[in-house]
């Protein structure tokens, strides 16, 4: 077991890119560069709450179709990981406080989707952590509290866009990238790069063409908990490109 997992950010897209052939096989290729985990802590933009909360943890998941007017074949797919009981437990015991639960909330698409390349073989135990409804700098300290899992064999990974406005999407997957989206995927490559993390927190303020590129901040606040999780090892990105005209297909790896 290597003595520190890396930290992912996983642009997750459409529930379609399941069906890609392309993004099917960069998941794979980059899938078996990471080194095998004990489990997987997962955190999505699709599961907000206003306290840290657990998903089922004891079982083989249960996935939530939480998308609608998709191919039937989608509503079928399954990915039945173990459920990550110690990892529940240990994170009580990191966090220094009780987390609440939900035992029956199953996998939403933010989380299955992109793992369904990754680990196809859905070995790996797995626990969802829900995004919390906190400050920047809250959701960065976050991620630096969960840190120390990765000495553990416990691979953090956070779920979310790089760019998500859906009213501008050009369902044309050959669409020419937009330059509002470009610019701002471009920031975001930068402030990791660079490590300008008073940049990274004030993003809203600081980034160019950031509303237009996040309407709704929910899909870029889980970059912040991978970033604060992983902020001092090397970073590199394994995915990129775009998308539909407007979604970055960037996916970022720390350590």
């Amino acid at each position: 077991m290597p003595s520190l997992m890396p930290v992912l950010f996983l642009t997750h897209g459409s529930p379609l890119w399941i069906q890609d052939p392309t993004l099917k096989a960069e998941l794979h290729a980059w899938g078996r560069e990471l080194p095998q985990p004990k489990a997987l802590l997962v955190i999505s933009a699709h599961w907000q709450t206003p306290q840290l909360t657990l998903g089922e943890r004891g079982r083989h998941h249960q996935l939530i179709y939480d998308f609608s007017g998709f191919p039937p074949e989608l509503y079928q797919l399954q990915y039945p990981a173990p459920g990550a009981l110690e990892l529940a437990t240990r994170l009580g015991q990191l966090l220094g406080f009780p987390l609440a639960q939900d035992s029956s909330r199953g996998l939403d698409h933010g989380v299955w989707v992109p793992l369904y390349h990754l680990w196809p073989e859905a070995e790996v135990p797995l626990l969802q952590l829900s995004l919390p409804d906190w400050k920047p700098a809250e959701i960065f300290a976050l991620g630096q509290d969960l840190a120390p899992l990765r000495q553990e064999g416990v691979l953090i990974i956070a779920s979310g866009s790089t760019t998500h406005n859906l009213r501008e999407l050009n369902w044309a997957e050959e669409a020419e990238p937009k330059g509002w989206a470009l610019e701002f995927d471009q920031w975001v490559k930068e402030v990791v790069e660079t490590k300008d993390l008073a940049s990274l927190l004030a993003w809203e303020q600081k980034a160019p063409q950031a509303q237009r590129a996040h309407p709704t901040i929910e899909h870029f606040t889980p970059l912040l908990i991978s970033a604060g999780a992983g902020w001092n090892s090397p970073v590199r990105f394994p995915i990129t490109g775009f998308a539909y005209g407007a979604l970055s297909k960037r996916m970022i790896q720390w350590g």
